[in-house]
């Protein structure tokens, strides 16, 4: 450590990420807009973002903490977890992979809700607090972003909303 580096474990703070993987063009610019606006708060602090690296809010959200010039741990489901992306989000998340810094991967063989469940719980249970990307609804099936939320409420978890009233995913 060299005599200027004064970073301790207070002054890290670790945001978790939930969200749909499809966000509506009508909620994409203020989706946007409220991750930067949201992520201001916390210029000069060291911010490690907490991510499954997902289609949607979880990818836009990874990309926008390196943007940010912050660090990345991807918690990722399962191994073959590459298998459930398209072409377009399977080069997202292999661009994302390889810049963070940390990347934990479950013990799941396969891709399965049980894994998106623990993922997501796993994420809040290593973040202080959590940002989702959520219309408000419940989940289209087990994991999904109103059981991350759910999950780190019971925690205690802080969790911020960024979503624009009425529209839905």
């Amino acid at each position: 450590m060299s005599g200027t580096d004064t970073t301790n474990d207070e002054q890290v703070i670790y945001i978790g990420v939930t969200g749909h993987q499809r966000i509506p063009e009508e909620a994409r610019v203020f989706v946007e807009r409220g991750l930067r606006e949201f992520l201001a708060q916390y210029d000069g602090r060291l911010v490690v973002g907490l991510s499954s690296l997902a289609v949607g809010a979880d990818q836009l959200f990874a990309a926008e903490i390196l943007r940010t010039g912050h660090t990345l741990k991807a918690i990722l489901p399962s191994r073959r977890y590459e298998r459930t992306f398209d072409d377009a989000g399977l080069e997202s998340f292999e661009a994302l992979v390889g810049k963070a810094r940390q990347v934990v991967t479950l013990g799941y063989a396969e891709p399965c809700e049980d894994a998106y469940l623990a993922a997501g719980k796993r994420v809040v249970d290593d973040c202080d607090l959590l940002v989702a990307f959520w219309d408000g609804q419940p989940a289209n099936g087990k994991g999904g972003t109103a059981d991350a939320v759910a999950y780190a409420h019971e925690t205690g978890k802080p969790v911020t909303v960024i979503w624009p009233e009425g529209v839905h995913h």
